[in-house]
């Protein structure tokens, strides 16, 4: 089973950007997909960009789109999620997780998650 740990987080202004990184460890990383979730304050946990197991199909939520960009090496065995013009919204804790179902909706759906990385867009 893969284990997923996020790095990256951090204080931004906005308009800044941050690229967080999911490093997996194990040896079903080409079989999962990943998908980043964002829990802002206050919210449920919500999925904001999706990835396929070979890099070829990507879903990203309409609130990201333009300013998000999700990849992956397998040769390192990282996602990244690089994120540009980012705003007050964007501050949460942002957390990677591995599914089979490319894009789930369900979070029972996840086998392994990331302990999360705090993401704060603040002056």
């Amino acid at each position: 089973q893969v284990q997923l740990v996020e790095s990256g987080g951090g204080l931004v202004q906005p308009g800044g950007s941050l690229e967080l990184s999911c490093v997996a460890s194990g040896d079903s990383f080409d079989s999962v997909h990943i998908t980043w979730f964002r829990q802002a304050p206050g919210k449920e946990r919500g999925g904001v960009v999706c990835i396929s197991r070979d890099g070829g199909q990507t879903s990203y939520a309409t609130s990201v789109k333009g300013r998000f960009t999700i990849s992956r090496d397998k040769s390192s065995n990282t996602v990244y999620l690089r994120m540009n013009n980012l705003k007050y919204e964007d501050t949460g804790i942002y957390s990677c997780a591995a599914t089979r179902k490319y894009c789930a909706g369900d979070q029972q759906d996840y086998e392994a998650w990331g302990q999360g990385t705090q993401v704060t867009v603040a002056e």
